[in-house]
C-alpha cells in the first residue's frame, strides 16, 4: 500500500515532473548531436543541469529514459488528436493511430531521433499497453498475456511500418481500420471459450 502511494506522489510532485522532463529535454537535446549509443548518463545529468545522482532517481538507466520518452510522446499523440475510447475496440483502434502518427512524426525529425531503432522505442509501449488492457479482461486458460501482447504490439508496428514506407500511401485513420481488423482476431484468440 505504502509503494501505491509512494508512486502516485512521485508522478503528481512538481519537482519530479520537472525533473524528468529536464532530463527527457537533454536526452533530446543530445540526441541531435550523437547518436544514443554514444550518449552516457553523465552527459544527460550534465545537460539537465541536474547530478548523475538524481538521474538515477529516476531512470535506472539511459534506455529507460528513453523509453519514458517515447510513451510520453507516444501518449501525447494520441491526446492531441483527441482520440478517445469508451471499449476495447476503440482503444485498438487508437493505439493503432497512434504508432501511425508516432512513425510519421519521429521519422520527420531532424537528427538521431529519426535514424534510431524505432521498434525498440514504442512496441514495449504499446505491450505496456496491451498487458494493462488484458489485465480487465479474463483470458483463457493457457494463455499467456505477455505474448499476446508482444504479438499484438509487433503486428501493429509491422504494419505502421509497411504503410508508412509505402509511397502512395492511404491517410492514417483508414489504415488504423486495416490494422484493427487484423490484430483483434490476434487479441481474441485468448478469450476463454
Amino acid at each position: 500500500m505504502a509503494q501505491v502511494v509512494q508512486s502516485a506522489t512521485e508522478t503528481t510532485d512538481p519537482r519530479v515532473l520537472r525533473s524528468r522532463r529536464m532530463l527527457m529535454d537533454s536526452l533530446l537535446a543530445l540526441l541531435r548531436k550523437k547518436e544514443f549509443e554514444d550518449i552516457s548518463v553523465q552527459e544527460i545529468a550534465d545537460e539537465a543541469t541536474l547530478n548523475r545522482a538524481t538521474f538515477y532517481l529516476h531512470y535506472p538507466d539511459k534506455s529507460a529514459l528513453l523509453q519514458a520518452m517515447t510513451d510520453l510522446r507516444f501518449r501525447e499523440l494520441i491526446e492531441r488528436r483527441g482520440i478517445s475510447f469508451s471499449d476495447c475496440d476503440g482503444a485498438l483502434r487508437a493505439i493503432a493511430l497512434g504508432v501511425c502518427d508516432y512513425l510519421t512524426e519521429t521519422t520527420g525529425c531532424p537528427s538521431q531521433l529519426a535514424k534510431m531503432s524505432l521498434e525498440g522505442s514504442i512496441i514495449p509501449v504499446v505491450e505496456g499497453m496491451f498487458l494493462e488492457g488484458l489485465s480487465h479482461h479474463a483470458i483463457a486458460p493457457g494463455a499467456d498475456p505477455a505474448m499476446l501482447a508482444a504479438t499484438a504490439a509487433w503486428a501493429i508496428f509491422g504494419a505502421a511500418r509497411r504503410w508508412f514506407q509505402t509511397r502512395d500511401r492511404i491517410p492514417a485513420e483508414q489504415m488504423a481500420a486495416k490494422i484493427e481488423a487484423m490484430v483483434k482476431p490476434i487479441l481474441l484468440s485468448a478469450a476463454p471459450a
